[in-house]
């Protein structure tokens, strides 16, 4: 890999990470599910922390939210 290729990579990934944890953190937050922890995970790797927040927290808390309504 060329120090091209890493110059315009490494900020591409990090503007990913930031985004990516932002969101989570807010999210979760508005939901109550430990908003830390996703907002460091999200920091740390792309994109298992989003898929496993949809899984976790999206998912069921739509499903709650549903049954709420019936």
């Amino acid at each position: 890999m060329t120090n091209l290729e890493l110059f315009v990579l490494v900020p591409i990934l990090i503007l990913l990470l930031l985004t990516q944890s932002m969101l989570l953190f807010v999210d979760a937050k508005k939901k109550g599910s430990y908003p830390w922890l996703w907002g460091i995970w999200g920091l740390i790797q792309l994109p298992m922390p989003t898929l496993f927040y949809l899984l976790f927290v999206v998912w069921p808390y739509k499903r709650k939210i549903k049954k709420e309504r019936s």
